[in-house]
């Protein structure tokens, strides 16, 4: 035996082949992969050939050549008429420069997470007052389950393509429908994309519309996915104030900070609950329209108005409007549903298209045809107005527990509609701490401050979500935080 086989039979015959229980082939192919990759067997070391491998390691030259021929294919071996010869492999970095790396690594990240985190928290199972979670125990899921079946029934295997990037032609002209009656918006299936929830609505909306460096106006204190979606796409936020009539857009903001983009609540401004006055609404369209910005009107929860008729949309108000009109039916549905939409002004849509069928992949498509169903059948409405009334009398219900049960001086805001309430403390309360406090009681309202985008504003409350609480609850869980907020003033 010469000095190759003694090697050789040295890194594979420690333990006798086929010990492990695996295929001789397995083990032959494992143990010289090994070796290689632990540099014993270095590169451009010569191995024999399979007849010589076989009868050194007594197995059949058939298990040698596919043991061989294996590491050859991943590029562990290179064969020729020479034979076949271990290649150069690059050695992994001593483990002193992988900690550095990776220490490297999650700095980066953590900066990364503090640029686009929204400052929400979320869980599997909503706690009490939890904002933005509907009803989930009214749901019509029998309803809902026959739409699903029926879209399986007449459909079938078709539904496992891919489908229209912008969505199910079913489902927008549904909601071109919808909107047509509910919100006085007048819109065709062409001008509508469906998403995967509001905030793909959001993001695709920064990719259309800006470029990074860009200035985007954001209501102070507001809705955080916005402030992600904005970092996301590396544009300047600018903080704008809102009060009772929404948002607050001074002369001298459009000419120290002319905009890009503007995001607004207009019906029901997230979290303080203001309606944007008709004089606002036709100021902003038209400095919108005169310096080239484009608005997002965000219309997250707008079918549950509780005092009056529905506060018209702005994309609604004027021909063209320079307005992306933002919807989702996680608020009015299911949170797992992850179905929102956008609504593009006719001027938009065909400079849109193309970008959009490039950014996006028609999926999901048996549960929007399902939710296209669940519209056409009239379910969707009956829904909608099944939860107004609900709703309305959470409402009230809560308001009346809140002023019975918080100690201090505070204001409860939230409009005439909606899911949520903000309890707003007159003095500054660490709110961040109580709702932390909170959620060791079962409930989880949002911190108010949470909302602010910048600090220059003093502001300090709990949003309180009453979508998914049940009115029995309220009394006993509005005590509770009257009791948290009374340890805190001390």
């Amino acid at each position: 035996m010469n000095t190759t086989e003694e090697m050789l039979t040295e890194f594979l015959l420690r333990e006798p082949l086929g010990s492990s229980g695996r295929t001789l082939q397995r083990e032959l192919y494992l143990r010289l992969r090994q070796a290689i990759v632990s540099g014993r067997l270095a590169a451009g070391f010569q191995l024999p050939g399979t007849r010589t491998l076989a009868r050194v390691l007594g197995i059949s030259r058939n298990t040698a050549e596919a043991a061989c021929q294996q590491l050859a294919t991943e590029g562990y071996l290179l064969r020729d008429r020479r034979g076949a010869r271990v290649v150069f492999l690059p050695q992994p970095a001593p483990g002193a420069e992988i900690q550095k790396s990776v220490k490297t690594y999650q700095a980066k990240l953590s900066l990364r997470a503090q640029a686009v985190a929204s400052g929400s928290r979320r869980r599997q199972a909503p706690l009490l007052f939890s904002p933005g979670v509907p009803a989930l125990n009214r749901f019509p899921l029998r309803r809902w389950s026959n739409c699903v079946e029926n879209v399986l029934k007449t459909t079938g295997p078709a539904l496992l393509a891919y489908g229209d990037p912008c969505g199910e032609l079913a489902l927008r002209n549904a909601i071109a429908r919808h909107l047509s009656l509910a919100r006085a918006i007048p819109c065709q299936a062409g001008q509508i994309i469906v998403t995967e929830g509001a905030q793909q609505a959001l993001e695709l909306s920064v990719q259309l519309l800006t470029n990074p460096g860009e200035c985007a106006w954001l209501e102070n204190p507001g809705y955080r996915g916005a402030r992600t979606a904005f970092r996301q796409g590396e544009l300047q936020i600018i903080p704008v104030a809102v009060d009772e009539e929404g948002m607050c857009c001074s002369p001298e903001l459009w000419q120290s900070s002319p905009p890009a983009l503007i995001y607004t609540s207009p019906s029901h401004q997230y979290p303080l609950g203001g309606v944007l006055s008709v004089a606002r609404r036709f100021a902003l369209l038209q400095r919108a329209r005169e310096t080239g910005a484009w608005i997002i009107e965000d219309d997250y929860d707008s079918e549950f108005r509780h005092t009056g008729d529905p506060v018209p949309a702005m994309q609604g108000l004027m021909t063209e409007p320079p307005v992306i009109y933002c919807g989702t039916f996680s608020k009015t549905m299911f949170p797992s549903l992850r179905i929102g939409y956008l609504v593009l002004p006719p001027q938009l849509v065909e400079a849109a298209m193309p970008v959009l069928n490039t950014l996006l992949r028609g999926g999901n498509r048996m549960t929007q045809l399902a939710l296209a169903e669940f519209i056409e059948r009239g379910y969707y409405a009956r829904h909608l107005s099944a939860m107004r009334r609900l709703y309305r009398d959470r409402q009230l219900a809560l308001r009346q527990a809140l002023r019975d049960a918080i100690p201090c001086r505070h204001q409860i805001v939230g409009g005439g509609g909606g899911m949520h309430l903000s309890l707003v403390f007159a003095s500054r309360l660490d709110d961040q701490a109580l709702a932390l406090q909170a959620r060791r009681y079962h409930m989880a309202p949002a911190a108010l401050s949470d909302f602010l985008h910048d600090e220059s504003h003093l502001l300090s409350g709990l949003v309180l979500g009453y979508g998914n609480t049940s009115r029995s609850q309220f009394t006993a869980s509005a005590r509770r935080l009257g009791q948290l907020i009374a340890a805190a003033q001390r």
